[in-house]
């Protein structure tokens, strides 16, 4: 397990020594990328120099991304406005929904939940086009809201915390009952506490995944500047070969943060879900 954990984190400090690296050494060390076949280049030199420590350690890529580079910052905050949306959007639906699924009893409700799930089953190109289609009619092509909302209402959040309330006892909505409570005060006095383990598993599932999102700001997107930051870093790259790693660093790091903020949360949640790798 170490070494593959070696393996799995070496890219990502290679990236990190590279970002505070000056743009003169890093041209030094990956001068060969793109010329591998040259036969003009001896064959001993025919390999990128991947140092983990650099000679002189620079912020120089950071000012140029943060201050002289005014469209990533403007990129990241695409990110953010078409994220945030999805995730809290998501999480609400899904969990009012999950509660319905898992606690209350109702006709076909087995059924009901079953074609629900055939939609996460599909392929992602299979609804995208009728997406694009439903957007294109509705004028909501090259608007944010033609990537929010099919974002908001997909269902994999719905089984996710569906099968994490299943773990809950029936017992304690009896008992609220019981007592006079409606299903809004239960779900948001008993359930809702219970489910926070769940709740956040969800929440850095779905930043994840719509963080990293490439297709459909692509397709739904015309204007290039309200683009991702996802798309933005694939080109970011034809300039400077450092500015390409601090700008990986930047991108990884709200991931990674919120990884450690909720990491207990995250692996009680999937345990307790069900979701197995």
């Amino acid at each position: 397990m170490a070494c593959i954990a070696v393996i799995m984190l070496a890219p990502i400090v290679i990236t990190f020594t590279n970002s505070i690296m000056t743009e003169q050494e890093i041209e030094r060390n990956y001068v060969l990328i793109g010329k591998m076949n040259d036969a003009a280049v001896p064959h001993s030199h025919q390999f990128a120099n991947l140092k983990l420590l650099p000679d002189q350690v620079s912020a120089e890529q950071y000012l140029n991304i943060l201050i002289k580079s005014p469209k990533y910052l403007s990129m990241f905050w695409n990110s953010v406005f078409l994220v945030v949306p999805i995730i809290a959007g998501q999480t609400a639906i899904a969990a009012l929904a999950a509660y319905a699924f898992s606690k209350l009893r109702f006709r076909g409700r087995e059924a009901i939940f079953l074609i629900y799930l055939l939609t996460m089953l599909m392929p992602f190109q299979v609804t995208l086009v009728p997406n694009y289609i439903m957007a294109d009619r509705l004028g909501l092509l090259n608007h944010s809201s033609s990537i929010i909302l099919p974002g908001i209402f997909a269902a994999f959040g719905v089984f996710m915390l569906r099968q994490f309330m299943l773990h809950i006892p029936y017992a304690y909505i009896e008992a609220a009952k019981i007592d006079g409570a409606s299903h809004m005060r239960i779900f948001f006095t008993i359930i809702s506490p219970l489910v926070k383990p769940g709740i956040a598993g969800l929440v850095i599932l779905l930043f994840v995944d719509y963080w990293n999102m490439v297709e459909q700001p692509l397709i739904f997107f015309n204007d290039p500047l309200k683009q991702p930051l996802s798309v933005y870093l694939s080109k970011i790259n034809e300039g400077a070969k450092g500015v390409a790693f601090a700008a990986s660093m930047l991108y990884m790091a709200p991931m990674v943060l919120l990884f450690l903020y909720a990491e207990s949360y995250f692996i009680e949640g999937i345990q307790l879900s069900g979701i197995k790798g």
